[in-house]
């Protein structure tokens, strides 16, 4: 009688919050609390996570990412802060090594319509390494990705040469690129035109001009990070965590801190070749159905790179990759 009555309350307790519960967005993460934008409403509500979530096979160091939708209930006492009850499923996310805990992934984002991965040729130069493995992680989980070619009023002829040279190459797989100066405002409008109402993840590493990039394009930041930075105690717009910044209605841009190392997660080096949209197209035309695209005999893909029809400097990102998974397996 006992463990029936406790099931039924058990039960009514669960319907009971699944009335009451608001939908939202996590907008920004500080590890222990999160702000959450009422879908609805547009209201902030400062959220701590209910027990434990486990994401399914996942060892993650952040249960919740920015980017995720989430179901909470207000907590009138608290002066609208609220607990969050319910994850939904992620129908995409971007994905990192932990730089704190061995053998943990670190979600940098989650549900995006696209990314945008700053890089640049000088001051500091990015590096083709950095570049494709952001790519092949975008690409496991089908977001689409363009190169944002930044701080062009420093670049000399033979360096803007350089830069089509590059952006032809990725265009040639898949990847658009754009030419920007956050300085000079050169490429600010179309980078605007492609954010337009969509979810947006800004990435790369410390140093390209993200931050300077996005003041040009959210003028008014300060008044929008205002709330944000009361909850996180932070100051004004600090990149410390991942937020989401509101352009206009309808259009979002996730900053992120900028990215060191990008270590890939369950990649297995078997798999990695589907990852490079001009690989996968040659998969079944190499002699051995196994083939790992190093030295085999036959292999459609070494023929291609021989033959100029794969970028040499991404064949060697590929070969770089292999040598890093094959280590961790």
């Amino acid at each position: 009688m006992t463990i029936l009555y406790y099931t039924y309350y058990h039960a009514f307790i669960h319907s009971f919050i699944q009335l009451l519960a608001v939908v939202g967005i996590v907008v920004k993460s500080t590890g222990s609390w999160y702000l959450v934008r009422d879908t609805a409403t547009g209201t902030l509500h400062r959220c701590r996570l209910r027990g434990k979530f486990k994401q399914k096979g996942l060892k993650v160091s952040n249960p919740l990412a920015v980017g995720d939708q989430v179901e909470f209930t207000v907590e009138e006492q608290t002066e609208g802060a609220g607990v969050i009850h319910h994850i939904e499923p992620r129908r995409n996310y971007i994905i990192r090594r932990s730089v704190h805990k061995t053998e943990h992934s670190h979600i940098v984002a989650a549900n995006l319509d696209q990314a945008l991965l700053v890089v640049t040729l000088v001051s500091p130069a990015t590096s083709f390494g950095f570049i494709d493995r952001f790519l092949v992680t975008a690409e496991a989980y089908s977001i689409p990705v363009t190169l944002i070619f930044n701080k062009a009023d420093l670049h000399d002829d033979d360096l803007a040469d350089y830069q089509q040279q590059i952006g032809k190459m990725y265009q040639r797989v898949g990847y658009p690129s754009l030419l920007t100066s956050a300085q000079s405002g050169v490429g600010v409008e179309e980078v605007d035109a492609l954010l337009d109402s969509k979810t947006t993840l800004l990435s790369g590493h410390s140093g390209v001009g993200k931050s300077t990039l996005i003041n040009v394009l959210v003028p008014d930041l300060d008044l929008k990070t205002a709330e944000i930075s009361q909850f996180s105690d932070k100051g004004v717009h600090t990149t410390t965590y991942a937020e989401m910044l509101e352009v206009r209605p309808g259009t979002y841009l996730i900053d992120t801190p900028g990215i060191k190392e990008l270590g890939l997660v369950d990649v297995q080096p078997g798999e990695l070749a589907h990852f490079f949209p001009e690989m996968r197209a040659l998969l079944n035309q190499c002699r051995y159905h196994n083939c790992r695209h190093v030295q085999e005999p036959g292999c459609a893909v070494i023929e291609a790179v021989e033959k100029g029809r794969i970028a040499l400097p991404r064949y060697d990102s590929y070969l770089s990759m292999l040598h890093d998974e094959d280590n961790r397996h």
